[in-house]
């Protein structure tokens, strides 16, 4: 079966972490309240607390959780939910397939410098021919559209 793609823009993208943002706020949410006891002002705070046990869960829920989720998701569905739902996926610039781990991790790491750097990594998106943000550029991926 053929499938036919075009680059996706901007706008869509921003749309597919949006959906992203929420359904991982969804989940991290009843795992801190248990963590937390519903006490809100931990729950919300910026996290520095002198609890120990607070700091793990913080970095499990702010940076493991959201890498696994993010890379398991290229992987095996081509695409976050986020992007699923948007009729998106991320794939190799040169192939048309899934993205491949390294590939993966590699564009993970790369929303670094594309945030560093007051988000132009992403807006470059916006300006490219072939709509790639700067840590498409490093992973050597483009994001699509189903047409």
């Amino acid at each position: 079966m053929s499938y036919k793609y075009e680059y996706a823009g901007f706008w869509v993208r921003v749309g597919a972490s949006v959906i992203d943002t929420l359904i991982m706020t969804l989940a991290i949410i009843p795992s801190a309240w248990i963590f937390y006891q519903g006490n809100y002002d931990l729950i919300f705070s910026t996290g520095m607390t002198d609890q120990e046990p607070a700091l793990w869960f913080d970095i499990l829920v702010n940076y493991i959780f959201p890498f696994f989720y993010t890379i398991l998701f290229w992987l095996y569905l081509g695409g976050t939910p986020g992007k699923r739902l948007m009729r998106l996926k991320v794939l190799d610039e040169k192939t048309g397939n899934k993205l491949t781990l390294g590939q993966s991790i590699i564009r993970y790491i790369g929303y670094i410098p594309s945030t560093l750097v007051l988000l132009l990594g992403f807006i470059w998106i916006a300006f490219d021919a072939k709509k790639q943000g700067w840590h498409d550029k490093m992973a050597k991926s483009v994001v699509v559209r189903e047409l």
